[in-house]
This record gives structure tokens, sequence and C-alpha cells, in this order.
């Protein structure tokens, strides 16, 4: 993979990860990241810069939705989990 499009694969990556901790609710935060990383995961080998572009593509693709969503669900957003309450207890 030239550099360039190496650097470009690392920004969006970390793009979409920054983008997705912006999810309100935990459960779609949490699924978002862990598929953003399963995908960028199961790509990492692929060598072909064809299908790099068209994976580059998609991905972008995907960022706006993620964009799109983050926007939606702060709109109507619920109160934490008690998972997401990260309070030490008091002695």
């Amino acid at each position: 993979m030239a550099a360039s499009s190496r650097a470009q694969v690392l920004d969006l990556y970390r793009a979409m990860l920054r983008e997705s901790k912006h999810f309100s609710a935990y459960n779609y935060r949490t699924y978002t990241v862990r598929r953003i990383r399963d995908a960028f995961r199961e790509n990492k080998n692929v060598k072909d810069p064809v299908e790099i572009q068209a994976l580059v593509n998609k991905a972008k693709r995907d960022l706006g939705i993620i964009r799109r969503q983050v926007h939606i669900g702060q709109m109507y957003s619920i109160g934490k989990l008690i998972i997401e309450n990260q309070e030490k207890p008091r002695t």
C-alpha cells in the first residue's frame, strides 16, 4: 500500500473511532467501536489498490452515516446506563 493511501486509511480509521465515541447510547457506542476495529482488522492485508480504494470509499460513506446517527441520537438522548457510571464507591 502506498504511503499516502496508508495515511488516508489511518486518518479515516481514527476519524471513525473518534466520531463513534460521541454516541450518547452506550450500546451503540460500544458496538460501533467494536465493528470499526473488526472491519479494519479484517481488511488489513488487502493489497489490491482498486479494492483498497473501494474499501476507503465505503468507509467514507459509513463515516457520514455515523455522523448523522450521532446527531440523531443526541436529539433523542436518554439517561446513562448503570454500566456507564464510573464513579468510585465511597469508603
